[in-house]
C-alpha cells in the first residue's frame, strides 16, 4: 500500500468541526472577493460613465434637482441648470424639464427655483416644464417619465453632476425614457479630488442599493453647496 493511500482523508484528519471551519472561511473569502470585485467594477462604471458628454438631440433636457434657498438655487444646481441653458442654446432638445419638490416650510420647489433661474438665463418659459415632485432621484425620475409620457416626449439629455450620471441613466432606462447623460463640469462636485472620489463612493453605493432594491439611496454632499 502506498504511503499516499494510507494517508486520512483532509476531511477525516480534520472533523466535522474542522471541516465546517474550513469551509466556512473559504466561502467567507469567496465571497468577499465577488463583493469587491462588484463594488469596483460598480465604481468604474460610475467613473466612465461620468466621463461621457453626449448631446446628440432629444425630445427633452432634463435637469435633475438639488438644494435651493427660498428660490435660489445652491451652488450644486446652479451648475446643473447652466449646462441645461447651454444645451438649450445649442438646439439639443426644444424643451428643458426641471423637476424636484420642497422640503417642509420651503416656499419654492426644486423644479420653480429651476424653471425661475432658467428664464432668467433667456430660456422661453413656454419652452420649460417644472415636474414640481420628487424627494429623492427615483421619485424624479417617476415623475418626469409621466410628464413626459403626457407630453408625447420620448427621449431626454439628463443634466446632473458627474458622478450621478450613472444612476441617473439606469433610472431613466427603467421608467422608459430613452436616454442619455450630458452633466455639468462646474460646480463642488468637481472641484476638488476629494470632492469626486467621494461623488463616485457615495453612487456607487446608491447604484448598487438600487440594483439590489430598486428603492432610492440618496445621500447628502458634503462638498459644500
Amino acid at each position: 500500500m502506498s504511503y499516499a493511500a494510507a494517508r486520512p482523508h483532509d476531511d477525516e484528519r480534520l472533523g466535522f468541526a474542522g471541516t465546517l471551519a474550513r469551509w466556512t472561511r473559504r466561502t467567507l473569502v469567496g465571497a468577499l472577493l465577488i463583493g469587491l470585485l462588484l463594488v469596483g467594477g460598480t465604481a468604474v462604471r460610475v467613473w466612465q460613465v461620468a466621463r461621457i458628454n453626449d448631446t446628440r438631440t432629444a425630445d427633452a433636457i432634463v435637469v435633475l434637482g438639488a438644494a435651493q434657498y427660498s428660490g435660489t438655487p445652491s451652488s450644486v444646481f446652479e451648475a446643473r441648470l447652466e449646462q441645461a441653458a447651454k444645451l438649450y442654446q445649442r438646439g439639443v432638445a426644444p424643451t428643458v424639464v426641471t423637476v424636484g419638490g420642497k422640503q417642509v416650510g420651503d416656499l419654492y420647489t426644486e423644479a420653480a427655483s429651476g424653471k425661475n433661474y432658467l428664464i432668467k438665463r433667456g430660456v422661453p418659459a413656454d419652452r420649460i416644464i417644472a415636474v414640481e415632485e420628487g424627494a429623492d432621484t427615483l421619485r424624479s425620475i417617476e415623475g418626469v417619465s409621466r410628464v413626459m409620457g403626457e407630453n408625447r416626449m420620448n427621449s431626454a439629455v439628463l443634466v446632473s453632476d458627474p458622478w450621478h450620471s450613472l444612476r441617473t441613466r439606469t433610472m431613466a432606462r427603467d421608467a422608459g425614457i430613452d436616454s442619455w447623460t450630458a452633466p455639468t463640469r462646474q460646480g463642488p462636485a468637481v472641484f476638488t479630488r476629494e470632492s469626486q472620489l467621494h461623488g463616485i463612493a457615495r453612487e456607487t453605493g446608491a447604484l448598487l442599493w438600487y440594483q439590489l432594491t430598486h428603492f432610492p439611496a440618496d445621500f447628502p454632499y458634503t462638498a459644500g453647496q
